[in-house]
């Protein structure tokens, strides 16, 4: 039963190389997560959606255990209120629940924002859609394949 992940099919509708990556077992962190793909940490895409009003929602990005400064978010949002989405509207909205989500795929088109940081590695991973499995691609892949995302500086100086 290799069930072929959302996000994949969706990369490979756009003809963006991957590699699919199956966890031997449950993964506990984001930590656990790298070293089992033979990865650092940093190389670990979070993909978190954001409620910006009652229907409009934006992704953004991040490499690693990396913390988003809520005043940059909203700075560049232009949005004075903004919340992350609850773990329903993240399934409503992108199709995927939270742990397995990714940018590709989604139900919706969303606004993607991408910290630079995630630009300064090579190779990525990142959520496929399914529990368990990650998407490993180039970062120049990930860039082409999600068209023009805003690159803007997302993360707290500290």
């Amino acid at each position: 039963m290799d069930e072929t992940p959302p996000a994949s099919i969706a990369l490979q509708s756009l003809g963006i190389p991957h590699q699919v990556f199956k966890h031997a077992g449950p993964v506990k962190s984001l930590e656990q997560a790298a070293r089992e793909r033979e990865q650092r940490p940093e190389q670990v895409v979070r993909s978190i959606l954001f409620r910006l009003d009652e229907n409009t929602f934006a992704m953004a990005l991040v490499a690693g255990p990396a913390h988003i400064s809520w005043k940059k978010l909203r700075k560049h949002l232009g949005q004075s209120r903004i919340s992350m989405a609850t773990e329903e509207e993240v399934l409503a909205v992108t199709g995927y629940r939270i742990g397995t989500v990714s940018p590709f795929g989604t139900r919706r088109p969303l606004r993607i924002l991408v910290d630079p940081g995630l630009l300064r590695e090579e190779v990525v991973s990142l959520g496929s859609g399914i529990r368990g499995t990650a998407i490993i691609m180039k970062v120049s892949d990930l860039v082409r394949a999600l068209g023009e995302p805003e690159v803007v500086e997302l993360l707290d100086a500290g």
